[in-house]
């Protein structure tokens, strides 16, 4: 937010000039509100793991995060950039396979990948769409500077955290968005659900039918399942309420089973059809993937897609983006070694201590080692695990990332954040203004994620 200690960034000049003229005890105050609304709309996340906090409230910070036109700018052509390399990836490694061909990514790093799917290999998707929504992490390092952290190709969550930020901030803070010219967020549903039915299959008669599929109460995004199908005013199932009618997917209503055309399911890949993945998953439909090798249902996003979460993929992203694109990246990688890599390796253990590791499959910020805060013992056990699977990581240095404040009881502190913007892919590609501001709320921690202690903000991106 500062240039200095004095002088605010010319983003948040109008919102520091407010911030001053306030009185402490109303912050506090807002504050206590903030957490009332979401402790009343029931906005809550699970921790899987923890029997003495199942369900929490995230912690959302008072304090919006403001990014200038001229930088959105920057980054909507980064971002447009890489979800077209995705797709074209995609396409490319269940198809023709060209990128292993011209030797630009090795061909096991693929076929030897558990998010690979061979049941895709030669499949079309409805409108050659796979990553109909896709979540991009992105950092900010200096000035000028913003660096992709990883990308959500599978099922990216947190775009209902988004919508209620910025309608609780809205709720109490009118002024300030009668003050700011805010580009505005809260048609994204809308966009949403107009994005999913320009993806409708060929057989799809009138206005397309769309349901979300979710796992069920349990499930630690179950909010926002509920949430974005409430918002869509389309059906929330579960597996139990499908079934294959006709050669449709068709889901249970009070006059019988209805036809399908698009399911935004929320399910992983493995629990989506026992007949052809997990055959005792109880959350999928038995006989979908037949359904949809038919071409008679689209499944957002395409089972497949999680090959593109590999963070051993992550890290051959610019060759993908330009051997798909033509052009260098817009936005670049974090600095990433690959640890299947002998030489990689060896730096690795070598600067273990000023490393971040992390699981080329995991999320959530679980199974990471941030070197700088690890202890001996937990360093003693990364070198274990990294020399018994050095496959299985990737390792990046401790970035500068940068910060913006957070409300705490003394006034402001800095605290490091990261950014997810959400696409939408069908015909065209429309990038949500903003996304979801992630907050390490702890001081000094560099991880943002809600199941780790993180909370989330208000994301403004301001007209010119």
């Amino acid at each position: 937010m500062m240039i200095g200690d004095e002088t605010a960034r010319r983003p948040y000049k109008e919102y520091y000039n407010w911030f001053q003229a306030q009185d402490p005890r109303t912050l506090a105050a807002k504050c206590r509100d903030a957490e009332r609304i979401f402790r009343r709309t029931g906005i809550t996340f699970a921790v899987y793991g923890q029997q003495d906090a199942s369900e929490r409230l995230i912690p959302f910070d008072i304090i919006p995060r403001i990014i200038s036109g001229k930088e959105w700018r920057k980054l909507e052509q980064g971002i447009e950039q890489r979800v077209v390399a995705l797709n074209a990836f995609l396409d490319d490694i269940y198809h023709k396979q060209e990128i292993i061909r011209a030797g630009r990514i090795p061909k096991e790093l693929i076929t030897q990948n558990d998010a690979f799917l061979p049941q895709m290999i030669g499949m079309k998707p409805p409108s050659k769409v796979y990553t109909h929504i896709t979540g991009i992490d992105i950092v900010r390092t200096a000035e000028d500077q913003f660096c992709v952290l990883e990308d959500n190709a599978r099922t990216p969550s947190g775009v209902s955290y988004m919508l209620e930020n910025r309608e609780t901030m809205m709720q109490m803070f009118p002024e300030l968005f009668a003050q700011n010219r805010v580009r505005p967020v809260e048609n994204y549903p809308a966009l949403l659900r107009k994005s999913l039915s320009a993806t409708a299959p060929a057989c799809t008669e009138g206005k397309p039918t769309i349901a979300v599929l979710t796992p069920g109460i349990y499930n630690s995004a179950y909010y926002e399942h509920a949430f974005l199908a409430d918002q869509m005013g389309v059906e929330l199932v579960e597996g139990s309420d499908l079934r294959v009618v006709d050669g449709r997917v068709a889901m249970r209503t009070t006059q019988g089973y209805k036809p399908i055309d698009v399911l935004y399911r929320r399910v992983d890949d493995d629990y989506l059809d026992p007949l052809t993945f997990k055959p005792d998953s109880a959350l999928g439909v038995p006989g979908i993937m037949d359904v949809y090798r038919a071409g008679r249902i689209t499944i957002a996003n395409a089972p497949g897609t999680g090959i593109c979460d590999d963070k051993a993929i992550y890290s051959y992203m610019p060759e993908i983006v330009e051997f798909y694109t033509g052009r260098k990246a817009i936005l670049q990688n974090v600095p990433t070694w690959r640890c299947s890599e002998p030489d990689s390796l060896a730096y690795v253990l070598d600067h273990l201590s000023e490393l971040v590791v992390k699981e080329v499959h995991g999320s959530g910020g679980y199974g990471m080692l941030v070197g700088p805060a690890a202890s001996k013992k937990n360093l003693a056990e990364f070198t274990r695990k990294l020399k018994a699977r050095p496959g299985n990581y990737i390792a990046q240095p401790t970035l500068s990332l940068s910060t913006v404040p957070i409300y705490v009881k003394k006034g402001i502190a800095p605290r490091h954040v990261d950014l997810r913007p959400f696409v939408l892919v069908s015909d065209k590609i429309s990038i949500i203004p903003g996304g979801l501001t992630r907050v390490a709320m702890k001081e000094g921690s560099l991880v943002v994620n809600s199941s780790q202690g993180g909370g989330t903000k208000d994301t403004w991106v301001l007209e010119d």
